[in-house]
């Protein structure tokens, strides 16, 4: 059996008297894609600002590579490899495209304070560096000719295209996508889905929010429901999109309507937003 790379053991969440998660446990195997979904208010955002720091759960655990991450800042996850991109993107809008994800790579510099200061000539390589690699990422995500463009002229959807520039740049071995997909092209996302693949056969681990469930069923290698903060299924795409579980925690009372008319889960959630 593979190792895990990531692993969550019974995460709980509460905000007051509210479960935003309850008892969630699962694991990410190097090199996979995992998709999160579930309806609006699951706590799939919830899960992973748990994830990368930005909460500290009630109870349970994070694990990566074996050591326990739970409570570590989330500079200290991030520096260790695990890198996320938001709900929400965040550019720096008067910054160059190029200068946006160069920022993204300061995980694996070496150069301090003090080296930059004196201008030293490791510095000024660093620097070029910096500059190919990000040129690189912005090839890999369609954004080359863009480069010298301010990030505040691109349209919405490159902005996500952006971000995970960005997120790629500081080499992450896994990485966190926040509903990427969103405000995306058709072609963009058709684009997204064979880079998520190419980046996967590279190495990189995957952990998704998305809402977009072409995405997921092209995608994902595995995908685990949340519905009020538990887990209420997990599996390849195919067996959870006709897991009645799922079909109800989608559709409400719809779905019990559908199953009588045979539609129900034979059609799993084929065009459903969550």
């Amino acid at each position: 059996m593979t190792e895990s790379l990531l692993a969550l053991d019974g995460v709980t969440r509460r905000f007051g008297g509210v479960s935003a998660l309850e008892d969630v446990s699962f694991a990410v195997a190097p090199a996979e894609i995992v998709a999160i979904i579930g309806p609006n208010g699951a706590g799939k955002t919830t899960l992973f600002n748990v994830v990368t720091g930005f909460l500290a759960p009630s109870a349970g655990t994070v694990r990566y590579r074996g050591r326990r991450i739970t409570g570590l800042a989330p500079s200290r996850i991030a520096a260790a490899g695990v890198i996320r991109t938001f709900q929400n993107h965040v550019v720096f809008g008067e910054m160059t495209v190029l200068e946006n994800v160069m920022v993204g790579c300061h995980r694996w510099t070496r150069s301090g304070l003090v080296e930059g200061a004196l201008a030293l000539p490791q510095v000024r390589r660093e620097d070029r560096e910096v500059a190919d690699a990000a040129r690189a990422v912005l090839d890999l995500v369609g954004l080359g000719p863009q480069a010298a463009d301010p990030a505040r002229d691109l349209p919405v959807g490159r902005q996500r295209l952006l971000e995970i520039a960005r997120a790629l740049a500081a080499r992450p071995d896994v990485l966190l996508l926040d509903e990427a997909a969103a405000g995306l092209t058709a072609e963009e996302t058709r684009h997204l889905v064979r880079l998520i693949g190419r980046l996967r056969d590279a190495g990189i681990t995957f952990l998704v929010i998305e809402h977009n469930m072409d995405v997921v069923m092209e995608a994902a290698d595995r995908v685990i429901v949340l519905d009020y903060g538990r887990k209420i299924a997990e599996g390849r795409p195919a067996d959870v999109q006709r897991d009645p579980r799922v079909v109800a925690a989608y559709l409400g009372d719809d779905a019990d309507a559908a199953d009588r008319r045979g539609e129900g889960p034979r059609d799993g959630l084929a065009g459903v937003s969550p």
